[in-house]
């Protein structure tokens, strides 16, 4: 039975995970093999457990999933071990997005896969942690103590995944007043502050450079569909949709508004732009357009559900 928000003729069928007890008992061993795929990314075997560890530990039943309470939790693991992986152990980044990105492509690849952008935040008790400050904190759904990242993820029929991720650094952590918290996080020395539509766009530009990820959509919410630098970024990218929401009181013309360009002077210099015609309508918004349209047009589609609240 398909849900109400679905089409009987769909060619999107929603994955199905039937998964009973008998199922788990190869996890362990499914959880190795993954793990496995990335041996040559690390020089020692010592990194190389401790990401087996780290992984079986985000994958635990615990509540607090720091490195601490996970070391203790898992045979074999090492609190001190597991913490200098995180903090100090280099490892081939790039060679693990790659040979990542090359099991997306294999189990769930095709041409008409979607990239979605959207941000997420963790609520922070301290202020050490890198990029923590006083923020709107989606999961929550107000401004509170926490870390904000920039997602991106990708669907397509067969499935669904994160494919990467920047961290969200407020404005505030260039100042004077935060240089040694940056120190003590290691943030390197040239690093700029970027919004998060420069982040997203950063991370579209190197999925759609590598090639190694085959989509044809790209959605998003309105932090970047609101953004002409996010919305620049996609459509340099050739046989592309875009699909993005905006502010409803947003202005726009049903038809390409003809203009003239005019000169004028500022700061003793010529300057030149483009205004619109006298003859032409002023524009419409957002919502007063969609107000005019016939019922006949319109149709609802569920997006999502949150099961705990019911919010769509």
């Amino acid at each position: 039975m398909l849900p109400e928000c679905r089409i009987a003729d769909d060619p999107y069928t929603i994955p199905k995970y039937d998964i009973t007890v008998d199922d788990m008992d190869d996890c362990i061993e499914e959880l190795r093999g993954f793990h496995e795929q990335f041996h040559d990314c690390f020089l020692r075997s010592e990194p190389r457990e401790n990401l087996f560890y780290y992984m079986v530990g985000q994958l635990s039943p615990l509540e607090r999933k720091s490195i601490e309470p996970m070391a203790l939790n898992i045979e074999n693991a090492k609190v001190r071990a597991m913490q200098y992986f995180i903090s100090d152990v280099r490892w081939d980044e790039k060679q693990i997005l790659s040979k990542y990105c090359s099991m997306v492509k294999a189990d769930m690849g095709e041409p008409d896969g979607v990239l979605i952008f959207d941000e997420s935040g963790i609520v922070k008790k301290g202020k050490e942690s890198a990029g923590v400050a006083r923020q709107y904190c989606g999961n929550i759904g107000k401004v509170e103590n926490c870390q904000v990242g920039v997602y991106v993820g990708y669907a397509s029929r067969h499935g669904y995944c994160l494919l990467g991720s920047r961290l969200f650094v407020p404005e505030i952590w260039f100042s004077d007043e935060y240089a040694e918290r940056r120190k003590r996080c290691r943030f390197p020395t040239d690093l700029e502050f970027k919004t998060k539509p420069q982040l997203a766009a950063e991370l579209l530009r190197e999925i759609a450079e590598s090639g190694e990820i085959p989509f044809r959509y790209v959605v998003a919410d309105t932090i970047y569909g609101n953004s002409p630098e996010f919305r620049k970024a996609v459509e340099s990218i050739s046989n592309v949709t875009y699909l993005v929401a905006m502010p409803y009181d947003t202005q726009c013309w049903l038809r390409r508004p003809l203009t003239v360009k005019k000169q004028y002077q500022y700061g003793g210099e010529l300057k030149t732009k483009r205004v619109l015609e006298t003859t032409e309508k002023a524009p419409i918004r957002f919502d007063t357009f969609a107000k005019s349209l016939n019922d006949f047009f319109w149709y609802r589609r569920k997006v999502s559900v949150d099961q705990r609240s019911d919010r769509i």
